[in-house]
């Protein structure tokens, strides 16, 4: 899953474009190299991002939705209902929701939704997170929401523990290595399971050298796409989608081989 911010405050710079036309060329760009589905948004979720007004976000994206129709598949990363409800309409097929409150409104237009875990909103969510077991807390929620997804009929779902997403450096490597149980327990309720992890601010202390900027994490992004890959992860949210896809694909010649 490639990821193209029609946003000027992302917290990856190369990854934001400027508007729509060049949301259009990075998607296409991004459908080219690889990416399964291309996820657009128009409101940064870093933590401590300001919230976008609704005709902002639907100017932003919208039309670039549009404009990526017929090139691939195409995801609408919003929490807003009217926002994905017009995506839809420009022809998006999944509802990347991190609020995970979206799934009536997926299940009613028939497209697939992310639920995505996550304590807290993008101003609060880094302030203090804690969990007494997080893996215990992010299983329930997934149990939770496929159970709410059956209710409303949504007949596509994915789950996301929500790595950076109201959790500490600790929680987000405590997901990483329990991956294999979240995607084993996100099949077994009949979902696919989704791990983003690229260039997020934990990956920039691995304990080597000084803290690495967004812009010099593409070598932990693309360990930790893999590691979620060998564990089970159906798909990898990324920013760097070429390079992800050689990795990948080196992972599957690797496992062929032995």
């Amino acid at each position: 899953m490639g990821i193209v911010n029609v946003t000027p405050d992302s917290f990856f710079p190369e990854a934001r474009t400027a508007d729509v036309d060049a949301a259009i060329a990075r998607g296409r760009d991004l459908f080219i190299e690889g990416a399964a589905i291309v996820d657009v948004g128009g409101e940064s979720t870093r933590p401590g991002a300001t919230p976008v007004e609704l005709s902002v976000e639907l100017e932003r994206t919208a039309p670039v939705v549009a404009g990526l129709r017929g090139h691939g598949r195409i995801s609408i990363d919003t929490t807003k209902a009217d926002v994905a409800s017009a995506c839809v309409a420009a022809g998006a097929t999944l509802i990347n929701d991190i609020s995970g409150t979206l799934s009536g409104l997926a299940g009613e237009l028939k497209v697939g939704w992310v639920a995505m875990h996550a304590q807290g909103n993008p101003q609060t969510m880094q302030l203090d997170p804690h969990y007494d077991d997080v893996i215990a807390e992010i299983s329930a929620w997934f149990v939770e929401k496929a159970a709410e997804a059956r209710s409303n009929n949504v007949q596509e779902l994915w789950l996301d523990p929500g790595i950076g997403f109201g959790k500490t450096e600790e929680h987000n490597w405590t997901i990483l290595r329990h991956c294999d149980e979240l995607a084993a327990l996100a099949h077994s309720l009949g979902a696919l399971f989704l791990v983003g992890s690229s260039r997020k601010g934990f990956l920039g202390d691995l304990g080597h050298g000084p803290r690495l900027a967004v812009e010099d994490r593409l070598a932990p992004s693309l360990a930790t796409a893999v590691a979620a890959m060998e564990a089970g992860a159906d798909f990898v949210r990324v920013h760097d989608v070429l390079a992800t896809v050689q990795a990948a694909r080196i992972k599957n010649e690797t496992m062929a081989v032995s």
